[in-house]
């Protein structure tokens, strides 16, 4: 009964916009074509200047260099904390105006792309134990490494923090030391040298001739939860950098899920963008390729960005190159036949599975999908194939499939996963579960590192106390509900009358129970389910 009325709430939840104290409210990265050209340069003389302005020159403003997401958090800052009057075309014109002059190379993006894709339950990357505590106790050390300054302004930037938060010097992993005096002499200097303005590299990137990537495009990913998909992308610009995009995704379960929206490109590669897929508001973050071949990414709910899919796509217009961009489904039992859809671009008949795989039949459904029936010896090896078009020269791309007769083991990803409750007019942040089958290594024991990855499969999910101290508290009582896609939906913020007041936080193990045969596997990961988020940065 408790259960039902708690799943009634985080419903209700679920259907409220999140609308907490977010530094970045409209994250204006994405979609939106200007309504009428604005010139960003009029806008920082008009807007910026007044502070900025020394000697008849901008100050601060052209020694950085960021991301979209950071641009835009330090106008956001601008306008919080100067109550600077920015309209919200004006802020769009000057993000991609000092982007596209002051952005970040797709080599100096790509250790922390996992950040600006807001991948869940990544862990952050820092360079040392030192810039961990100087830096990464209040925030990511990403937002760090993702921009560029020389030493005076990493020191201003020091300054910043000291007279907006001047707790920082008397906080944990502060008041232990002389932490302005080490912030300013030696992590400065050392974040110069590992995150410098000016560089070579930034200066070639600037001169080169970007590729648009205009055209149709074939794309492949995989939604937790919902499965592997394949579909088509066609991208028409609007100008100025700004593009229409229209999606058509195919999934192996068999939903068919059409979207529209508008994307913006930064620095040549960075892609933003806003659509609708089927019912849900959606945002992607993309890189385009140097050559234009290749977009990659990750997509995810406005709303509820823990929640969406990777994202891969290929050229796919008059001309491009034969690629094969996912086969569904991608494990094969030995002893059996198997029906595989191959989706691609300019895909031809004849296909090689490699030893004890035999194609019995093969439907060219049109030049981008074809059907295929392949028949498992009893006795083919186990493991990883390729699946390779032999009519095709110069194929773009291959897709693995899996061969298995039993799972050696079930592993559940995440091994350790955040939820974060709702209430009010802020969301709760859910936590995504698959299971994932693996054969056993040449070692023959699970668990190690060569085991070999064969793929998602479906469970039967639930979510117990973690340890003694849960089960005496009754977290699994109270924290929320686990559905049987493998979702964790976060209860209501307490206080609870009915735990004594206490708020409805959660430990607790999560536990996949996954069939074969006559043979059932259990597999268990960690789940913390903690106090609400109020500041969701873009950058956290």
């Amino acid at each position: 009964m408790l259960l039902d009325a708690m799943r009634m709430l985080i419903g209700r939840e679920t259907r409220c916009l999140r609308r907490g104290l977010m530094i970045i409210a409209g994250l204006l990265l994405a979609g939106g074509v200007l309504a009428a050209p604005i010139s960003a340069p009029d806008v920082l003389k008009n807007k910026c200047a007044f502070c900025h302005m020394e000697n008849g020159k901008l100050q601060r403003i052209f020694n950085l260099r960021k991301t979209p997401e950071g641009w835009d958090m330090t106008i956001a800052r601008m306008q919080v904390w100067h109550k600077v009057e920015v309209s919200k075309e004006e802020r769009q014109a000057l993000v991609k105006y000092l982007t596209d002059r002051q952005g970040l190379t797709p080599e100096e993006a790509a250790p922390y792309r996992f950040l600006i894709e807001r991948r869940p339950n990544v862990q952050d990357v820092v360079p040392s134990e030192k810039l961990g505590q100087m830096c990464a106790r209040c925030h990511s050390f990403g937002r760090v490494a993702l921009q560029r300054r020389d030493a005076d302004e990493w020191k201003k930037l020091i300054h910043t923090h000291l007279g907006q938060f001047p707790s920082i010097e008397y906080s944990v992993l502060g008041r232990d030391r002389n932490w302005k005096d080490i912030a300013l002499n030696q992590v400065a200097l050392e974040l110069a040298g590992l995150y410098p303005a000016n560089t070579a590299v930034w200066k070639s990137w600037q001169g080169k001739k970007h590729v648009q990537p205009t055209g149709s495009w074939r794309i492949a990913g995989h939604r937790p939860g919902w499965g592997d998909y394949a579909g088509t992308m066609q991208v028409d610009t609007l100008g100025s950098d700004h593009y229409d995009v229209r999606y058509e995704l195919n999934y192996a379960t068999g939903n068919r899920v059409s979207g529209r929206g508008q994307s913006i490109i930064y620095s040549g590669y960075e892609w933003r963008g806003d659509a609708t897929l089927g019912n849900q508001k959606m945002r992607s973050v993309f890189a385009l390729s140097e050559d234009g071949k290749k977009l990659s990414g990750r997509w995810f709910l406005r709303e509820t960005d823990e929640i969406g899919a990777t994202f891969e796509a290929v050229p796919a217009g008059v001309g491009s190159r034969a690629a094969i961009v996912a086969v569904f489904p991608s494990m094969l039992k030995a002893g059996f036949d198997t029906r595989l859809s191959v989706q691609g671009v300019q895909l031809g008949k004849d296909y090689d599975l490699g030893p004890g795989i035999r194609v019995l039949s093969a439907k060219q459904k049109n030049a981008n999908e074809v059907e295929l029936i392949v028949s498992v010896a009893d006795d083919a090896a186990v493991g990883l194939r390729s699946l390779r078009s032999r009519g095709n020269k110069g194929d773009n791309g291959e897709v693995k499939v899996a061969v298995y007769r039993q799972f050696d083991s079930i592993r559940v990803e995440p091994e350790f996963g955040i939820a974060r409750l709702g209430g009010g007019t802020n969301l709760g942040m859910s936590a995504q579960f698959e299971a994932v089958a693996y054969l056993n290594g040449v070692d023959e024991k699970a668990g190690t590192a060569d085991d070999i990855r064969l793929g998602y499969v479906s469970a039967n999910w639930s979510v117990d106390n973690y340890d003694e101290k849960a089960k005496t508290a009754n977290d699994i009582g109270f924290a929320g509900v686990m559905e049987q896609t493998g979702l964790f939906l976060p209860a209501v913020a307490g206080p609870n009358p009915a735990r004594k007041g206490m708020n409805n936080v959660g430990n607790l193990s999560v536990i996949a129970k996954v069939a074969d045969q006559t043979h059932t596997s259990e597999a268990r990961s960690h789940l913390i389910v903690t106090v609400q988020a109020w500041n969701k940065p873009p950058l956290r």
